[in-house]
């Protein structure tokens, strides 16, 4: 195999494939990316047996072939070489070494057998359809915050994406929580999706799946079974198995008769509420919010580090409530908000609080309060 390619061409395919791989794993092989050669495209294929991606790039085939290398070192020298370089690969099966050659630049490095790598098996999904980039950017970007770190509750390690009902209408909906808030958000739902089983897709699935969002005139393909999911654009194939296990009901968590409504502008209390944090002891970070008539006094007591206290206007206009939350839990809550203003919505000082941009019902948080 012999093949000349962008530099810039060669690093984009190389970051998805070194980060899909695990940098600590017994089997050889899963350390390598696979480089396949032909016609006048290369394709780099990395896996860890539960995620595969595919990164297709153009490049100038001399000879076709394949062979694999450790991601990760070819990954730093790439990063290392000048912009604009031309790259040259060339794979002598006979050595069992691929060349690389970037202007004065040389290096050898020690490859596998392509034979042993392994490719993951093909799947009949049952649902095929396709969205926008900024669709599925905007469903995983805002519910990914939730998802559980919890080993033990595995199902809830990651996003729940499936077919929901909202106000009479079908929608795609992404719930992510760890018992402590939860996010759900909606979308319409795409041509195609209203037979999509629901999976749970893993947090490294939706960390890997957040590099193919970025450009918004990006159509995704997306497929779904039982057991796989995979988001495709013309140049790379995510594919990920899904995790085994039943979603909660969720629904049973997010409070229906939450009727003291408090208005504030979302970027001044993510603000304040950062600064009295600061004070906060790290265990707990808990701060209490007290509620009059149009005003906010957010208030944190640690005894080991002091005391901070601020005062925010807001539109309230239900009687006092006193009520307190983990900082850190209302910080992300709070910074997921697009709109110029958050509407909190609560029940009691021991009920779970819901937060909503606006009148926006398409993104729903709920946040679970705790004892200050």
């Amino acid at each position: 195999m012999k093949i000349s390619i962008e530099r810039a061409d060669l690093l984009k395919a190389m970051s998805q494939a070194q980060s899909v791989v695990e940098r600590r794993n017994t089997i050889p092989i899963l350390a390598n990316v696979l480089i396949e050669a032909e016609g006048n495209t290369v394709s780099f294929r990395a896996t860890d047996l539960d995620i595969e991606v595919v990164d297709k790039a153009p490049a100038m085939v001399e000879r076709a072939g394949a062979t694999t290398v450790s991601a990760t070192t070819l990954h730093e020298i790439v990063r290392k070489l000048p912009d604009g370089a031309q790259v040259t690969l060339t794979a002598d099966s006979a050595t069992g070494r691929l060349t690389v050659e970037a202007g004065r630049s040389n290096f050898s490095l020690a490859t596998l057998p392509k034979e042993d790598f392994p490719v993951m098996a093909s799947s009949d999904y049952q649902s095929n359809f396709s969205a926008s980039a900024p669709v599925l950017r905007r469903l995983f970007d805002k519910s990914k915050f939730a998802i559980s770190t919890e080993e033990t509750r595995y199902y809830l390690n990651g996003v729940y994406m499936h077919v929901s009902e909202s106000e009479g209408a079908k929608v795609l909906r992404c719930v992510a929580t760890d018992g402590h808030r939860l996010a759900r958000i909606d979308a319409a739902l795409p041509e195609g999706a209203a037979d999509m089983p629901g999976v749970i897709v893993p947090r490294k699935t939706v960390g890997e799946l957040r590099k193919l969002l970025d450009d918004d005139e990006m159509k995704i393909a997306v497929s779904v079974s039982e057991t796989k999911v995979r988001f495709a654009t013309p140049d790379i194939t995510l594919t990920s198995k899904v995790i085994d296990g039943t979603f909660p009901d969720y629904t049973r968590v997010i409070p229906q008769g939450n009727t003291r409504k408090m208005e504030v502008d979302a970027a001044d209390f993510a603000k304040a509420v950062d600064r009295v944090a600061t004070v906060s002891s790290e265990r707990s970070r808990a701060v209490k919010l007290q509620l009059d008539e149009d005003r906010l006094v957010l208030s944190v007591n640690a005894p080991d580090s002091g005391a901070a206290e601020e005062e925010l206007a807001v539109a309230y206009g239900d009687e006092r409530l006193e009520i307190g939350f983990n900082a850190k839990y209302l910080l992300e809550i709070a910074s997921q908000v697009d709109k110029e203003n958050a509407v909190f919505l609560f029940n009691s000082s021991g009920d779970p609080t819901l937060m909503r941009e606006g009148n926006d019902l398409t993104a729903v948080y709920v946040v679970m309060p705790m004892r200050v």
